[in-house]
């Protein structure tokens, strides 16, 4: 099992979860990103930089992870085509994506990209917080256990 991580999007404190998994657990990191960033010193952890354009490193994620795999993405269109892959797909706030909630999660982030593009919404997610923090662990531990299986 690998757990691929969408790197220039993902807060560091949810790396650093994923990190501290992979030395407990024993699984292999990929951070993928469309620029260079600081890569942990474990031999766990790899950093992959794709070349700059349009949607790079999601095309690189969804080539690449396969089923048993899990991605930490917040990018809804990405985990569409990952579980649609069979790719398990988190993201980094604890929201599982799957085939029963991704219609959903589909269409609010269209209804969003609208409102913004229209100026009646502001934009981004709120802090990434203590609560955050714990709901990511929580469901990355229950994943993490489901896809060993």
């Amino acid at each position: 099992m690998r757990v691929w991580i969408d790197a220039d999007a993902c807060p560091k404190a949810a790396k650093d979860q994923v990190v501290k998994f992979a030395l407990k657990r024993k699984f292999e990191v990929l951070l993928v990103a469309g620029q260079a960033q600081i890569k942990p010193a474990f031999a766990c952890v790899q950093l992959i930089v794709v070349p700059s354009g349009m949607d790079a490193a999601d095309d690189y994620l969804v080539e690449h992870a396969v089923p048993g795999d899990l991605v930490i993405c917040s990018d809804v269109p990405l985990a569409d085509r990952l579980v649609k892959k069979g790719v398990a797909a988190l993201d980094p706030r604890g929201r599982e994506f799957d085939e029963r909630n991704m219609g959903d999660r589909l269409a609010v982030r269209n209804l969003f990209t609208d409102l913004r593009e229209q100026g009646q919404a502001g934009g981004g997610q709120g802090p990434y917080g203590e609560r955050e923090k714990q709901a990511f662990a929580n469901s990355l531990d229950r994943i993490l256990t489901r896809l060993a299986r």
